[in-house]
């Protein structure tokens, strides 16, 4: 699989732009400011519907304009197909595959595959719970697109079960049988879809960690990385049943409901789970070094990049003004992980900070203007 042509139109600072793609590896080198992470960044939304650098869509329309266009061109198996997404802050995005429109834009997920490595990256370590629920939801999303319609049904019930929670607070008073039995509706939604999302978690990283071991490892040798899913709830042993989850959800929200009718907030569910990081016996968070750190990073997304390989699919391997920020040994150990894909895509703001393991074609990008040199 591999991009061979990406268009741009008033996204981020370029008004236009049109570049050619082959297999193997491309480098856009460039001072820093000038839009060389806008370009995998839109690569990198055509995968997700979503950037690694903003929450949301409006920062990634030009300033003035009223929406943005990124085309790609995708090759996967010697098939071609062009894709067309259409950028509308505060209204509905668009798509096109193949020129004809979708009935809505989570129809073309999939279609690409990336895995993006990005010095945000340090976030999933260093950063909160919620940014590690991202990183398993986005990668349960490239594996199987159905999943974005299921987090955005959690997401649909989880808020409004927590408007019910938070309007009974308010009242200060026992809520009324109402009340409860609105509650119960909504604990029966939010089990079933929470359910669905925590059984496709726990499989993951089941199926993740001794990928980031060994990742790990081949980064840093003599190191041991793990994962450890803690949930909200009790799960039952060993089991992934999606009824079994469903049953530990409401048992777990039963136990809570006192506690959140007064805090006005769901407590229980996927929502408020954790992926816990640990390096030996200790948790990465707190206690690993900015180099161990930056390896366990560099772990998951190689570890994601070999789960996505597994399931038949080369995805396009993304390195954004990574080696600038990574050692001698560690820049040489990821070039020479990542240089067998299919297409790696490189920012950097010197030649320098390529490994020589990684050169191929080469673009330079000055001023929103991108011209392949070599």
């Amino acid at each position: 699989m591999y991009v061979a042509h990406l268009a741009l139109q008033d996204f981020r600072s370029y008004e236009s732009a049109e570049i050619a793609l082959d297999p193997g590896i491309s480098a856009f080198l460039g001072p820093n400011g000038q839009g060389k992470t806008n370009l995998v960044e839109a690569v990198g939304y055509v995968a997700l519907h979503g950037s690694h650098r903003v929450s949301t869509d409006a920062p990634l329309v030009r300033h003035g304009a009223q929406r943005a266009i990124i085309r790609a061109g995708i090759v996967r198996d010697e098939r071609k197909a062009l894709i067309e997404l259409e950028i509308n802050p505060g209204r509905a995005n668009r798509a096109r595959l193949n020129r004809s429109p979708v009935q809505r834009p989570r129809e073309v997920l999939g279609m690409l595959r990336t895995v993006l490595f990005a010095p945000e990256d340090l976030v999933l370590v260093k950063g909160d719970p919620g940014e590690r629920r991202r990183f398993l939801d986005e990668l349960l999303t490239v594996r199987a697109p159905r999943f974005a319609g299921v987090r955005s049904d959690y997401d649909r019930v989880l808020k409004q079960r927590n408007a019910l929670l938070k309007s009974a607070a308010q009242h200060r008073r026992a809520p009324g049988p109402e009340v409860l039995s609105t509650l119960d509706v909504w604990d029966t939604h939010l089990a079933r879809t929470g359910a669905e999302l925590l059984g496709a978690r726990l499989e993951l990283v089941a199926a993740l960690g001794p990928l980031v071991a060994k990742a790990y490892a081949a980064l840093a040798p003599g190191g041991a990385a793990d994962l450890e899913y803690r949930a909200s709830i009790a799960l039952p042993e060993l089991s992934t049943d999606r009824a079994q989850l469903a049953e530990a959800l409401l048992t777990g929200m039963a136990v809570a409901r006192k506690n959140e009718l007064e805090r006005g907030v769901s407590l229980v569910g996927p929502h408020r789970d954790e992926l816990l990081l640990k390096l030996g016996d200790l948790p990465a968070r707190g206690y690993a070094s900015h180099g161990e750190s930056w390896s366990f990073a560099l772990a998951l997304r190689l570890a994601s990049y070999e789960l996505l390989r597994a399931d038949g699919d080369d995805p396009v391997l993304i390195l954004d003004d990574v080696f600038a920020e990574l050692d001698t040994g560690r820049r040489n150990r990821l070039a020479e992980l990542v240089a067998p894909a299919e297409q790696v895509l490189i920012t950097a703001a010197v030649p320098e900070d390529v490994p020589e393991r990684l050169s191929g074609a080469t673009y330079e990008v000055s001023s929103g203007e991108v011209a392949r040199v070599r």
